[in-house]
């Protein structure tokens, strides 16, 4: 998106709001922060002092929070300003192109009323259009512009290799759904239509099929039997949010909950069969069907999201006005750069040692755990008994371990072990390591931290 675009927008809500319009320094704070400046840079770049910048865009986070109606500060400034930008552009298309459908037919369709025959999604007349777009299940967009790799790969597996099933998949909060929506945003011109559902409440397939053909025919007026029909007549995107709640808790990843089983011969469908859309599936674990239809050139792929990199990462400790910078690379190695990790625990270093990173890691304790305890506890409720038992003999284990070495101290046979270290690390919660020649294992270090405590 444009920054000018940005701006102009931005600065069309204030006037709407207040009868006033950005000043200059508001613009180029603005402007700054979009570029990725902080506020020292920001303020050598205009020529004027740090604390007046400061002072400024404090203000200017207000006075959008205000005109907004949400929280609006450096952090995400730029995602809720760009979502709301999307949003109006998408609402704009969705009535342009019910105008052009009542132009072309003579009167505004409903799926099922008044249906002529449409015309081929690549027809002259359909080209162009804007996309049909319903986002209202999606959270609201987080900063994820650091997501660059990230979103050059799912880009290319979209548009290029013409993936038709993609698994993003990864620890809460590490910023799944904030990719998903910087994906829409850079492809969505793409597409005829993009829907993003959450599987939050459960829903069986069929429910969850009724609506997304009622959303497709606001496209295709012709009613289609399947889900798979529409994806084939048009060019469509779909977003399941969430997906971890049809999965069944206390067993190993993937088992699904009564009611929700043919939710696994859908995604195998989708994937299998010919058609040019794309469904994207966001979960806290992967779906096991997935694991022989993915690779490259095939149908299917999945992308295992893990922390920022460094400087990345870095923002969020700028943003939180932490001391300490040399310290910066010790705290975000320990956190593994998982942003929602980061901001709490830089939360509590501003709480106890007045934003002391040198102060906080003096503590003592190597990992100190607070108010994220509840996440991780949130992910180790969902395990079953086999995964429990070996996640508690990985966390007691120094070193990554060779998987063919069985628990001497515990009932578990080989078979076992390697059943629950792959179910384990289909949750993001088991990483692999390479060491010399050979492939060990080891639990996430925070969870290994938390289960040690946990033992005690």
């Amino acid at each position: 998106m444009d920054i000018e675009e940005l701006l102009q927008w931005t600065d069309e809500q204030v006037v709407a709001n207040t009868g006033k319009h950005l000043d200059s320094l508001q613009k180029a704070i603005l402007e700054g922060v979009w570029q990725h400046q902080n506020y020292e840079e920001i303020a050598d770049t205009h020529h004027l002092g740090y604390d007046h910048v400061k002072k400024q865009a404090w203000r200017l986070w207000k006075l959008l929070s205000e005109t907004l109606g949400e929280d609006v500060k450096k952090s995400n400034v730029c995602s809720v300003l760009e979502n709301r930008v999307i949003s109006n552009i998408y609402n704009k298309g969705e009535r342009a192109q019910m105008q052009i459908f009542s132009h072309i037919n003579g009167t505004v369709t409903i799926c099922g009323e008044n249906t002529p025959s449409p015309s081929p999604p690549d027809s002259p007349q359909n080209k162009n259009l804007s996309p049909i777009i319903d986002l209202r299940d999606a959270p609201a967009l987080i900063d994820s512009s650091h997501r660059t790799s990230e979103l050059s790969t799912l880009k290319q597996w979209i548009l290029q290799t013409g993936t038709r099933l993609i698994a993003i998949y990864g620890l809460s909060g590490i910023g799944k759904s904030a990719l998903a929506l910087k994906l829409i945003e850079n492809i969505q011109t793409e597409f005829d239509c993009i829907i993003w559902r959450s599987l939050s409440n459960a829903p069986t397939l069929s429910t969850l099929q009724t609506e997304l053909k009622q959303f497709f025919c606001r496209w295709q007026p012709t009613p289609l039997p399947t889900v798979i029909d529409y994806f084939r007549s048009s060019r469509c995107l779909v977003i399941l949010d969430d997906v971890q709640n049809i999965f069944k808790p206390g067993q190993l990843a993937g088992q699904y909950l009564a009611g929700c089983e043919d939710y696994g011969k859908f995604f195998q469908q989708v994937a299998t069969s010919s058609h040019q859309s794309c469904l994207i599936i966001i979960s806290w674990e992967k779906p096991r069907e997935l694991t022989p239809l993915e690779g490259e050139n095939r149908p299917a792929r999945t992308l295992h999201l893990q922390g920022l990199a460094e400087q990345a990462a870095r923002e969020i400790l700028i943003e939180k006005g932490l001391t300490d910078e040399d310290k910066w690379s010790e705290l975000i190695a320990l956190y593994q750069g998982h942003p929602y990790w980061l901001n709490i625990i830089a939360s509590t270093i501003v709480e106890l040692f007045n934003g002391s990173v040198s102060r906080f890691l003096a503590g003592g304790t190597r990992i100190f755990l607070g108010d994220l305890e509840p996440l991780l506890e949130s992910h180790l409720v969902r395990l079953s008994e086999l995964e429990t038992k070996v996640s508690y003999w990985l966390a007691s284990q120094a070193q990554a371990v060779d998987i063919s070495d069985v628990p001497a101290d515990r009932d578990l046979s080989q078979s076992e072990v390697w059943q629950a270290i792959q179910s384990l690390a289909r949750r993001g919660l088991v990483e692999k390591v390479q060491v010399g020649a050979e492939v060990r294992f080891r639990i996430n270090p925070v969870f290994q931290h938390y289960i040690q405590r946990k033992l005690r």
